[in-house]
């Protein structure tokens, strides 16, 4: 089977035009953790420039935080959010010619999706009701797969290569040391090991099992263009990496 390489992008940091070049599933935020009008522009005629697919990226309304903090608010408030956002890239991809294929969400509201089924859920159902047959890209294994399965939607598993991973296969919350691993070398030996043989190793070194054919890459990561090229290179070099623009995404 092959993987689908997947970098946030359209935030404002890293080199987007670089990484558009490299991977084959271009995240695009969407304004709210981060973008306007001009960086969604940008990232959309890139990726189509390279036959990327593009997804949209919405998070909390929260540019001060990027996004990464948490916040309690009402489903309705929540749903209202990531609905807009949907819209304002939505409308930039139609005019460029393109369409969206998948959401993923990002930062702190796609670890508190990844926890909580019911707030998925409503988050997906709200973005269906408005966009129906739209994808899910979900961190494999989570709360935001299993609402998404409940829902019927199609899913495409997820994996991270430059994150760590707790024993119970959600992500290590950046605030601790070692959450974000930034060595090539390392992230491409997870990135195989992940494609060879369906295992990713834990903080503490438990060995978790995933079905994630998708592998993501965070365009703000230090060095996040060689550790794209590195992960590309393993995976070709393997035979692992899916060809640009051709086929349906891999699901789960």
């Amino acid at each position: 089977m092959t993987i689908d390489l997947n970098a946030d992008l359209g935030e404002g940091v890293g080199n987007d035009q670089a990484m558009l070049t490299i991977v084959t599933s271009a995240s695009i935020a969407c304004g709210g953790h981060a973008g306007d009008e001009t960086t969604m522009r940008a990232a959309v005629r890139g990726a189509l420039a390279n036959g990327v697919r593009i997804g949209a990226h919405p998070g909390f309304s929260d540019p001060e935080h990027f996004g990464r903090r948490r916040l309690a608010l009402p489903f309705e408030t929540i749903c209202d959010q990531v609905l807009s956002q949907i819209a304002a890239l939505d409308a930039i991809v139609a005019q460029e010619g393109g369409t969206i294929a998948y959401l993923k969400l990002h930062g702190a509201l796609a670890n508190m999706a990844a926890e909580d089924a019911r707030l998925a859920g409503a988050i997906f159902s709200a973005v269906t009701a408005h966009a129906p047959g739209m994808a899910i890209l979900a961190l494999a294994g989570s709360a935001q797969e299993t609402a998404a399965r409940a829902l019927g939607l199609e899913i495409i598993a997820e994996a991270y290569a430059d994150r760590a991973y707790d024993a119970d296969g959600l992500l290590v919350s950046r605030t601790r040391p070692g959450a974000v691993i930034a060595d090539a070398e390392a992230v491409a030996e997870r990135c195989l090991r992940l494609a060879s043989r369906g295992e990713i190793v834990a903080i503490d070194s438990t060995v978790l099992a995933t079905g994630a054919r998708s592998i993501c890459l965070h365009g703000d990561t230090p060095g996040a263009v060689a550790l794209a090229k590195a992960v590309r290179s393993v995976l070709e070099s393997g035979g692992f990496m899916r060809a640009r623009a051709s086929g349906p995404l891999p699901l789960r």
